[in-house]
């Protein structure tokens, strides 16, 4: 088993194992920063400094910091706007909204030696079944929102509108972090 498949394994096994409830969500970069419920930790986000005459598409990275030693991580960068919440005091949710059509559900671990999920609709089609999963192939707008981890599930609000869905859908969706699977009502 190769060191990355490795790692999602530690860190899909680190969150089944522990009880972790999402905390309230806050928006960056509107706030600030984001301290963890131990205060161990904050989460910030920063502005993107590129080089003179160079674009790189990213204009902000989201950074957690250990407040004993002032040591600082770097999490995930982002272009718009993101919701972010502890789950517990390892683990950060984070649903970022990529865009107007589109968002992300995103589990980072606070230890730097883990690797993060990333669950959008890409990852959900094969995983329902044909009525659910063609809601998010043929709708233009589908929206992945982390609301909770607790256990080995990480709790997924799903929805969204288009050509297939004028008026709307919406799901609440149970992604199982040890085998990959999901479930949608």
């Amino acid at each position: 088993m190769n060191v990355y498949f490795r790692s999602i394994a530690l860190l899909l096994v680190s969150l089944a194992a522990s009880s972790l409830s999402g905390e309230q969500f806050i928006m960056f970069p509107d706030r600030k920063e984001l301290r963890s419920p131990d205060g161990q930790y904050v989460v910030r986000s920063v502005d993107h400094v590129a080089r003179p005459g160079k674009f790189t598409g990213v204009f902000r990275t989201l950074i957690v910091e250990e407040v004993s030693t002032g040591r600082v991580r770097k999490l995930y960068d982002y272009v718009g706007r993101v919701a972010v919440a502890w789950s517990g005091n390892d683990f950060i949710l984070v649903t970022d909204y990529v865009n107007k059509k589109t968002s992300k559900a995103i589990v980072l671990p606070v230890a730097p030696d883990r690797d993060g999920l990333v669950v959008d609709k890409t990852q959900l089609i094969p995983l329902l079944p044909e009525e659910q999963h063609v809601r998010l192939e043929q709708n233009d707008h589908v929206f992945v929102e982390a609301s909770s981890a607790e256990g080995r599930a990480l709790k997924l609000r799903v929805g969204g509108y288009g050509r297939h869905d004028a008026a709307g859908f919406r799901y609440s969706c149970q992604y199982d972090l040890i085998l990959g699977t999901a479930v949608c009502e």
